[in-house]
């Protein structure tokens, strides 16, 4: 009779445990819900907080259809001095421009044209550089590389030369 007593207490026991953990798993998934939504709506908010206000995405162009235009020759700048500086410091480096032959500007200004627009380029990549010191250039490459593309985006009012590369980056 004791055996029968401890099982009947032992299955009714299992019967309420089984019933509690259906309660809580019910409570817990609306709750992990809830937090999972909360979770994407911040997600969602910081990814459109990234973005810079008033800034353009830059579309995506495939490497068909780049045109990579190298300028001919290393192009040696005179940078902004330092303050306290007593020598003057140079910048040397090459530089390619990628272009996208599938805007529309390409037709008019791109190709075998392109060659000639060297000594525009030249000048604003040339303006644009030397508004920088040696330390700007070393600690923010990238902020100095935005400038000359936007200086020759400038040139031709489009943005059909969507990248700038600059190699072989030596100060002197």
């Amino acid at each position: 009779m004791k055996k029968n007593l401890l099982t009947v207490l032992v299955l009714a026991l299992t019967l309420v445990n089984t019933i509690l953990i259906g309660v809580m798993m019910v409570s817990v998934m609306g709750t992990n819900k809830k937090t999972a939504k909360l979770v994407g709506d911040i997600a969602t908010v910081l990814n459109l907080e990234l973005g810079t206000a008033g800034e353009e995405e830059k579309p995506e162009v495939s490497l068909a259809d780049t045109e990579v235009y190298a300028i001919d020759g290393s192009m040696t700048i005179l940078l902004k001095s330092e303050p306290g500086a007593t020598k003057s410091t140079y910048i040397v480096f090459d530089i390619a421009l990628s272009l996208n032959k599938k805007h529309a500007d390409y037709k008019k200004y791109g190709g075998e044209n392109f060659k000639s627009y060297d000594s525009m380029i030249k000048s604003a990549i040339n303006d644009a550089v030397m508004q920088y010191t040696e330390l700007e250039c070393r600690n923010d490459m990238q902020a100095m590389k935005d400038d000359i593309l936007k200086a020759i985006q400038e040139i031709f009012q489009s943005d059909f030369v969507y990248n700038i590369s600059l190699s072989g980056v030596k100060f002197g």
